[in-house]
């Protein structure tokens, strides 16, 4: 079984694989809630990282998505969500996800309780998987996505899904969150 044109883009010169004929490669949370049709490939954890994959595998920035922890409290309520959004851009923090949470101010979870509380390996974590009751806001352009290369819950592994399956995970919301990067001037 060949992946599909689109699918293979994002992962750059990565193999793919099958997703549910390739169990090892992921843990038994996102396994349980695997999207069909999803893909997976293996990679050297050191290469986790967005940009460190990205470079040394050819992986289209535009086709990789990012999911980052934030937390903000209301009425001494603490209000937590993953975020989710292509690597070309950022989560907007201070604004939008704020606005959406509903908080004074936002930001990311420290690494230790992400990790924690996931249960995920850093520079891993997917929306893919989260524990229940987990507010997951996928930022538009992610869910409009053909598909997206993202993490897996582990380092040594990544997911390709289709932007609507990541719209369509429990406790789901798309949203409109991301914003540029800021620019790097030479």
């Amino acid at each position: 079984m060949s992946a599909p044109a689109a699918a293979q883009r994002v992962a750059g010169d990565l193999e793919l694989l099958p997703a549910a004929k390739h169990p090892h490669l992921l843990p038994e949370a996102v396994r349980a809630v695997l999207p069909e049709g999803a893909w997976t490939l293996e990679i050297d954890p050191g290469l986790a990282d967005t940009q460190a994959l990205v470079d040394a595998a050819h992986v289209p920035l535009d086709g990789s998505a990012n999911c980052v922890v934030v937390a903000g409290k209301r009425d001494g309520e603490e209000r937590v969500a993953a975020c989710v959004v292509l690597a070309s851009t950022r989560a907007d923090v201070n604004n939008a996800v704020k606005k959406v949470l509903d908080v004074r101010k936002a930001s990311f979870l420290p690494m230790d309780r992400a990790v924690e509380e996931s249960g995920m390996e850093f520079g891993g974590i997917t929306p893919v998987g989260l524990p229940g009751g987990w507010r997951v806001l996928v930022d538009a352009r992610v869910a409009a996505s053909e598909w997206v290369l993202i993490g897996s819950g582990v380092r040594r592994s990544k997911l390709v899904v289709r932007g609507a399956d990541l719209a369509a995970l429990p406790g789901a919301e798309v949203v409109d969150i991301a914003m540029a990067p800021p620019s790097t001037s030479t």
